[in-house]
């Protein structure tokens, strides 16, 4: 269930900010593009901007991508969204978050007033509540019974970061230090010998450490992929979904360079991002094949 931050109360909303979050939202929801990439590219369009606009920006339009359909419930408003739909769904997350609305020409229409009443009403309906599609809800009930209610909850958490290093570079030892330099905390994983988890969240991908291969971003339970497997020097292992190359980027690193990875997917961008990826690594026996 969507958190509420009434301690948000004093945020001050400025313009250009949510003037972009309203943009990148209808690029993902009305021109069906993918959320990283159109994120990618609004956070660089004001070099002006710190990195709190940043994560302004993201964050508030990563909330929103995810209980796009409680908040459009709430906001009585339906697909294709046009700006004035968008602007009553950001005024859902903003008012659910303790944020005063600014008295703009864009928020005249808004039932602010009402957000709240709805918030409670809709949130004892399962598949609102948890912001989810009829027919994920009817086939998670069937399948799960009881457990769908904790299940689909516990999915609806924002997930921890977690690190994998990479040994041909660094070690964990390392990377901590090199992190922490940067002002940024992490913490060993039980289990898991090369996982190191954020305390708190930041931008990891700004840092020396990620630009010279030290790390990539990985869940930790992708990470057992390649724990389980247990590649060895020489080997020569195929990877048949790939896509943009974690696990074949651990599993490379594993076998220190020696042998090959056949790293295959139906999607050439993603291979392309392999091999990009792959270089930052310092890991040179991957073969990308599309298939």
């Amino acid at each position: 269930m969507i958190p509420l931050h009434p301690n948000k109360l004093k945020m001050k909303l400025h313009r250009n900010l949510v003037f972009a979050s309203i943009d990148a939202l209808h690029d993902i929801f009305n021109e069906k593009k993918q959320a990283d990439k159109v994120l990618r590219n609004t956070l660089k369009r004001d070099k002006r901007w710190g990195a709190r606009d940043r994560s302004f920006i993201a964050e508030t339009t990563y909330d929103i991508v995810r209980w796009k359909r409680l908040y459009a419930e709430i906001a009585e408003v339906k697909e294709p969204f046009d700006r004035g739909n968008l602007f009553r769904m950001f005024t859902v997350w903003a008012t659910l978050h303790g944020i005063q609305i600014p008295d703009w020409p864009q928020f005249e229409a808004t039932p602010t007033r009402r957000i709240k009443g709805r918030f409670d009403e809709l949130s004892k309906i399962r598949k609102l509540r948890e912001s989810i599609p009829d027919w994920l809800d009817e086939l998670g009930e069937k399948e799960l019974g009881k457990k769908w209610d904790k299940e689909i909850a516990a999915l609806n958490k924002q997930a921890s970061v977690i690190l994998r290093v990479n040994p041909l570079k660094a070690t964990l030892e390392e990377v901590q230090a090199k992190l922490s330099e940067a002002e940024i905390q992490t913490e060993t994983i039980k289990g898991y010998p090369h996982a190191l988890k954020l305390v708190e969240r930041a931008n990891v991908f700004v840092t020396d450490a990620f630009q010279n291969g030290w790390f990539e971003v990985q869940d930790a339970s992708s990470q057992k992929v390649a724990q389980l497997l247990d590649p060895k020097p020489g080997m020569r292992i195929i990877d048949v979904c790939a896509g943009a190359g974690g696990k074949s980027l651990h599993i490379a690193s594993l076998m220190e360079n020696k042998g090959q990875v056949v790293s295959m997917d139906i999607y050439a961008n993603k291979l392309t991002e392999l091999k990009r990826r792959a270089r930052r690594n310092g890991i040179h026996n991957i073969e990308t094949r599309v298939i």
